[in-house]
């Protein structure tokens, strides 16, 4: 009897270091849990503050295509209107040429005029159109960071 009391007590003992174990293996499981809650929180939240980010700067380079493709439209018009100032000026120059050879400096210097102003209207409705194309390509490189956002956000369930 003494022999399987000191047998039991034994196994108690053996039991009861197996089950401190046990309870430190939990405990350092469940703190390891822990750190996994908080990593994936600070995640979420760094991945929330991209989007919002990318948010931003997609509506600030959409505002900056408007007013791009507004300018271009302003200067296509004002390029319209020189071209008719400098198609009249032409008939002009050509009637003068044809009898009034006196008022032929002026009138050259008034298409010179027109012509200069045309030129200026083409170099900035160039400039204008190079930003609206520019606004674009950075709208284009914003909607496919936004689709590969889901592939970042995808976390493997391990944690790793």
């Amino acid at each position: 009897l003494k022999e399987e009391n000191a047998s039991l007590r034994s196994k108690i003992n053996k039991l009861q270091i197996f089950s401190e174990t046990q309870a430190d293996k939990m405990r350092k499981l469940e703190r390891k849990l822990e750190e996994n809650k908080i990593k994936e929180e600070k995640e979420a939240q760094d991945l929330e503050a991209m989007v919002q980010h990318v948010e931003q700067n997609l509506q600030l380079m959409t505002k900056r295509a408007v007013k791009a493709e507004n300018n271009a439209t302003k200067l296509k018009q004002e390029n319209a209107l020189l071209q008719v100032q400098l198609k009249n000026y032409k008939t002009e120059n050509e009637a003068l040429r044809s009898g009034q050879s006196a008022s032929l400096a002026a009138v050259k210097q008034n298409a010179d005029l027109a012509l200069q102003n045309l030129l200026t209207v083409i170099t900035n409705s160039r400039s204008s159109i190079k930003q609206l194309v520019s606004g674009a390509e950075s709208l284009q490189l914003v909607a496919d960071l936004l689709r590969s956002i889901d592939r970042i956000a995808e976390v493997p369930e391990d944690g790793q």
